[in-house]
């Protein structure tokens, strides 16, 4: 007889002291740090940004100790190949036979937990052995496929800022993230109290508060987590109105966007909303949940275009606007790019 699945309370407890443990160990990053475990309760991969010395690593490997899960950790480089994340065949011998044969050896990304640091500084041909991993919860070598134990998640990361010697992510890739989490300075409070816990005695080491049949067991309660109709509208109304050729698009996502989302971003919007009213002791999702998820989800699966750049417009500004936000004004940089654009067309006619 299967064992009953943990209730929303047991969840929301648990999601409690790890919230609690990680605040003992970094400070703020308490939106990222629900996004995380959203992807990890949904089976979903996620992707931080933000400039160095964030506390991005540090949040990865801190939960992966407060949930018993195996955890490894890959610094991307451009030499990196795809065995050296993989595993490959070794030549073996045996002691006593004298025989030799061909062994699979595994490589990190046989873990449950990934960190890849830096993902966009990898070859394609690395990022393509990660994308079957992602997707296919398999790694294939010399035509033999090894399945990855579950639960499996890629919890990657990206600086902003160096782009030199880097490989963007193409946005297929982008696509089997379920969240681009965007990571930001910290506040002058918090900063001071950054400066306060890391120059004093370190806090006591983490103990594990969940255990991987316990994170299973989770997994399988936010499939059985109701979404209602109006939840079930709400989340594909968002996706779809991001396509510029979609009967009903709004004018300002035709005139600014390249490409729209697919319908991927709906079904994450909907396992998100279930697996957040979940953690937050909820029995069914509401359409707060997907509100709150639009973000995280949709920003790297809306393409703009040339004019919206020119005219400073991101994805979270179109995002802003579909969710009935009032929308912001654009950047001082791109007002002075058209400022010298108009002055340059000025002089060509004179």
């Amino acid at each position: 007889m299967p064992a009953a699945p943990p209730a929303p309370s047991a969840v929301h407890d648990a999601y409690r002291r790890i919230r609690e443990a990680i605040g003992r160990q970094i400070v703020g990053l308490e939106e990222a740090l629900e996004l995380t475990l959203i992807g990890i309760f949904t089976e979903g991969h996620v992707l931080l940004i933000g400039v160095p010395g964030l506390a991005k690593t540090l949040l990865i490997s801190s939960l992966a100790r407060l949930l018993d899960l195996r955890f490894s950790r890959i610094q991307f480089t451009p030499d990196l190949m795809p065995s050296d994340i993989t595993g490959g065949e070794l030549l073996v011998q045996d002691p006593r036979s004298r025989e030799r044969s061909f062994r699979f050896a595994p490589g990190p990304l046989f873990a449950h937990v990934l960190l890849a640091d830096e993902i966009n500084r990898a070859p394609p041909k690395t990022q393509a052995a990660l994308l079957e991993a992602m997707e296919e919860r398999q790694v294939t070598s010399v035509g033999r496929r090894y399945p990855l134990e579950r639960p499996f998640f890629v919890l990657a990361t990206q600086n902003p800022i160096e782009q030199e010697g880097t490989y963007p992510l193409p946005a297929a890739q982008q696509d089997r993230f379920m969240f681009n989490v965007r990571v930001g300075y910290p506040s002058g409070d918090e900063e001071r109290r950054v400066v306060r816990l890391t120059t004093s005695a370190p806090p006591a080491a983490l103990q594990p508060i969940l255990t991987r049949d316990q994170i299973l067991e989770a997994i399988a309660a936010v499939e059985r987590v109701p979404a209602p109709d109006d939840v079930l509208h709400t989340a594909m109304d968002l996706a779809r109105r991001t396509r510029p050729k979609e009967p009903g698009a709004p004018d300002y996502v035709r005139d600014w966007v390249a490409w729209g989302a697919g319908p991927r971003a709906a079904q994450f919007l909907i396992r998100g909303s279930r697996a957040r009213a979940l953690i937050h002791g909820r029995g069914a999702a509401t359409i707060d949940d997907v509100r709150f998820l639009a973000g995280p989800v949709l920003r790297h699966r809306i393409l703009t275009n040339y004019r919206a750049e020119a005219e400073g417009i991101g994805a979270d500004e179109i995002v802003r606007r579909l969710l009935g936000l009032e929308g912001g004004a654009a950047r001082p940089r791109s007002e002075g790019l058209l400022h010298r654009l108009r002055a340059l067309l000025a002089r060509r006619r004179a």
